[in-house]
């Protein structure tokens, strides 16, 4: 099965979820992601599904299911990781005079680099 005909259905908003919850549950890639997603549904931790209900939404662990859901799992780690990535803001300083016929005080202008991380709340919060 070819993984770029299979990933161009939309998934199910559940299944996008869960593999979320397993990534978020230990950052890791393909396919230690794969092995926690199987240990998630075999211990029933996210919303208490099992195989055949994450089957139900288009989670399915056989071999036939896995291009397509390793490349689902793909970008959603990379999304993961973009969101955990530091955020440069530049900060500038500017002085506008009080008076219009005043003339504008003289100024030096700097920059700041400032690192900013940003956090995301889950989309179903």
């Amino acid at each position: 099965m070819d993984p770029r005909s299979t990933a161009a259905v939309a998934p199910d908003p559940d299944a996008i979820e869960f593999v979320r919850f397993c990534y978020r549950r230990r950052r890791v890639g393909w396919p230690e992601l794969y092995d926690e997603m199987c240990a998630v549904a075999g211990r029933h931790l996210f919303r208490g599904y099992d195989a055949d209900d994450l089957a139900g939404i288009g989670i399915g662990f056989s071999l036939f299911d896995m291009p397509a859901l390793a490349v689902m799992a793909g970008r959603i780690v990379a999304e993961e990781q973009a969101l955990r990535r530091p955020v440069a803001v530049q900060i500038t300083e500017s002085v506008e005079p009080l008076e219009p016929s005043m003339p504008a005080p003289v100024v030096e202008e700097r920059t700041i680099d400032v690192p900013i991380r940003l956090a995301l709340a889950p989309s179903g919060a």
